[in-house]
């Protein structure tokens, strides 16, 4: 190697290390440490750390690895003056100063120098809205088998995280359900389980006798003649049900099941088309004297129904839209069984190969047509052959779960165009890959960061991509909470279902237009629009709007704009009496700054209500008086006066200037100093900070994406994501081509790759 190479290596790295060492002056050892000794070691150390942040074994190299989680808290703590506590000793304004320098300077500054960290993703199973969806799209149908599966658990926020999605054996045999479900819809089987029935009404005899029907038969064909039965037991012998057609018995039946437990007894004819005649005979009346109870006893015979199932093997016409698409080269009946084994491959290839977002090997399609094969040896039909193939496909793990192929011990992998094809469908549209983007993997062509981008472009660009409103905002902005959520009719009488659905279709058709015309994210912070119905502007007081349909209309900047402006986000954060400013300052903290605070301590009582505690004065009061805790007030001057910015929209998000007889106070101040008065205000603190959101839904959209929590290395994707995004106009496309290009969703590690 040349000298000038290795003399500009030797350079490169030197220069590293001493941008390292001069992004934080403040030494550790020397400085940092003491201060932790001093303020902080008395409650946090060891395995019973307060807020479980232990500090006695950080030490600098692991600081901006491993325990980086544990200085976001520090830093977010410190910052805000919640900690040390008020009455702990405190640590001067130089202190506190010195101590955030080295933790912003260093700590938080991931150390990039060797790219990006893939990461890797447990293998996970498709989640209930992606198994409907994938159903839905493999075969044209609109079932929703999924719908019967146990819910999906949740981890990091979102239901499609595969640490958390366990198969249990319930699931197990759902899954079996679903796929003959799925494939008696997707098939038409021309057998008595899918031939047309015709229901005649029963009757019970009391005498020896018979009843019946003059019945049409549509068609000429094989019938089930089926009735349902049951008998009043008397004397030894059982009743005894006779089935006639068209004059002549068939068939004599032992009816020993007691009513009310009525069963099947059925014949099998031939029957040309027309008019036939169905009768039912009762032929061993018996009335007398039980010996042993000596009450009087009547032998009867009940007959709850007559069914008439047929013409049995007669397919309709025409047939069922999604029987012809799968059928378009349809399976000879003449042919030999080795030809109809082929033929079946031949169908099943193409739809295996969409089913496993990949292609198919030979091996998988030799098993699946070898289920026909069997089906057909045991002399079922063609139809329900290919139903037992196309029910094994779906319950095959290529199907049921999202299979990436490990990287080698110790590697990492880049992800194959099927695999990235797979990762885009999911992120995007939480279904499988269309056609266009099965050819682009097919054609090798997701390999370059341009041809990855293009294709998510395209794919935000499409309805589709609205998937993105329901599963992703429905969970982020927890807006599926909302169908839980029973505020006091007593209250809040105005409160329906109606305005429900309002609530939440006007938080869903606002992010879906952030979406869809690429518009800043910076608006769910602030913004000078929102979208209502009838139903909801009458809510909030806007005038000359009607009808259910949502249009985009203009808000009073003093009194809405953005998320915290909308009646579906103040509802999930409040109580059913009354608003709860502790749980909307912690959902902003949580989904807006991912910052969320630690879990309260678990013998802090709720705020007294209606319980005989004497507690007067505003809800701003009662609370300050409640809150007498010193172990708590650290996070409540966090979460609180963010809440409490929110006090002019009541429980169901109407705006007010009273609560009760006292008027609104929707003042703050934050830790720092720094004061706000009502949501206008509120806003302008949550613009300020905008940084910390970017980075917020940075971490969630890619968390989402990826369906794995994130690590400490991942905040380096984190940092380029925001910092790209804030170049290019906080545009949400910018976000979703930047995760998209990241190592982290196009490459897999092993699990000792670094």
């Amino acid at each position: 190697m040349e000298r000038s190479t290795v003399a500009f290596r030797y350079l490169a790295l030197l220069a590293m290390v001493l941008a390292a060492r001069s992004a934080h002056a403040v030494p550790f050892d020397s400085r940092v440490k003491p201060l932790l000794e001093k303020y902080c070691l008395d409650c946090h150390t060891g395995k019973d750390a307060e807020g479980g942040i232990s500090l006695d074994e950080c030490t600098e190299e692991a600081a901006r690895s491993t325990d980086r989680g544990i200085w976001l808290k520090v830093i977010r703590q410190v910052q805000g003056q919640a900690m040390p506590p008020r009455e702990a000793e405190q640590p001067t304004e130089a202190e506190r100063a010195e101590l955030s320098e080295w933790i912003s300077g260093f700590a938080l500054k991931p150390d990039c120098s060797q790219g990006e960290r893939p990461g890797r993703v447990t293998l996970r199973r498709l989640n209930r809205t992606e198994y409907n969806n994938t159903v839905q799209d493999l075969f044209g149908i609109t079932l929703r088998p999924a719908d019967e599966f146990p819910s999906d658990d949740v981890g990091y926020g979102f239901d499609n995280i595969g640490d958390v999605l366990s198969v249990s054996p319930v699931l197990l045999e759902r899954y079996l359900q679903a796929a003959e479900e799925v494939a008696q819809a997707v098939i038409y089987a021309a057998d008595a389980e899918t031939a047309p029935i015709q229901k005649l009404d029963g009757k019970t005899l009391g005498h020896t006798g018979n009843f019946g029907h003059d019945v049409e038969f549509p068609t000429a064909g094989n019938y089930i003649i089926r009735v349902k039965a049951a008998g009043e037991l008397a004397g030894n012998d059982p009743p005894v049900m006779a089935i006639a057609f068209d004059g002549k018995m068939r068939k004599k039946f032992d009816v020993s099941n007691p009513k009310p437990m009525f069963r099947d007894f059925e014949i099998r004819t031939t029957a040309t088309a027309g008019k036939h005649r169905i009768d039912v005979g009762f032929m061993n009346d018996f009335s007398g004297t039980d010996p042993r109870t000596k009450k009087k006893v009547d032998r009867n015979l009940a007959v709850e129904r007559i069914l008439l199932v047929g013409p049995i093997g007669v397919m309709p016409d025409p047939l069922p839209e999604p029987h012809q698409r799968f059928f378009k080269k349809p399976i000879d009946p003449k042919a030999e069984r080795e030809e109809q084994y082929e033929q079946a491959k031949d169908i099943l290839r193409p739809l295996a190969s969409r089913a496993f977002r990949r292609r198919a090997t030979d091996a998988e399609i030799e098993a699946l047509g070898q289920v026909f094969e069997a089906a057909r040896y045991e002399g079922q039909s063609i139809e329900r052959a290919m139903q037992a193939s196309v029910t094994a496909l779906l319950v095959a793990p290529s199907f049921l779960f999202r299979v990436e192929q490990e990287a080698s011990p110790g590697k990492i992998r880049r992800l194959d165009d099927f695999e990235v094809a797979s990762r885009l469908s999911y992120f995007l549209w939480s279904t499988m890959p269309d056609d266009q983007l099965f050819r682009a993997a097919a054609r090798g062509e997701l390999r370059t960061d341009e041809q990855v981008v293009a294709q998510a472009m395209r794919m935000l660009a499409d309805d589709r991509s609205r998937a993105l409103v329901e599963n992703f905002a429905g969970q982020w902005l927890q807006l599926r909470s909302l169908e839980e959520i029973t505020p006091d009719r007593g209250q809040f009488k105005e409160f329906d279902d109606d305005l429900r659905a309002a609530m939440r279709r006007e938080t869903e058709e606002f992010f879906w237009a952030i979406v869809r015309q690429d518009r800043s994210v910076l608006e769910f912070l602030d913004a000078d629009y929102t979208y209502v119905n009838g139903r909801l502007a009458k809510h909030y007081g806007i005038p000359e709007i009607s009808g259910d349909e949502f249009v985009r209309v203009s808000v009073d900047r003093e009194k809405r704009g953005g998320l915290l402006g909308q009646a579906s986000v103040l509802t999930v954060t409040s109580n059913p009496t009354r608003t709860s400013p502790v749980k909307r300052g912690k959902w902003i903290l949580e989904n807006l700054f991912a910052a969320p605070p630690p879990p309260p301590p678990p013998d802090v009582p709720e705020l007294a209500e209606g319980r005989g505690e004497k507690l007067t004065g505003g809800l701003r009061q009662r609370m300050e008086q409640h809150r007498e805790n010193p172990s708590c007030a650290a996070c409540h001057q966090l979460m609180d006066p963010l809440g409490f910015g929110l006090e002019n929209y009541d429980a169901v998000g109407a705006w007010r200037t009273k609560d009760g007889e006292f008027a609104v106070d929707a003042g703050g101040e934050l830790p720092g100093g720094r004061n706000f008065r009502g949501p206008k205000e509120l806003r302008q603190v949550l613009l300020d900070r905008r940084d910390e959101f970017r980075r917020c839904l940075a971490e969630k959209l890619l968390t989402y994406a990826l369906g794995r929590g994130l690590e400490w290395y991942d905040a380096c994707a984190v940092e380029r994501i925001a910092e790209q995004a804030a170049a290019e106009g906080d545009r949400f496309s910018v976000f979703v081509a930047e995760i998209v290009k990241s190592p982290a969703f196009r490459k897999r590690e092993s699990t000792s790759a670094r």
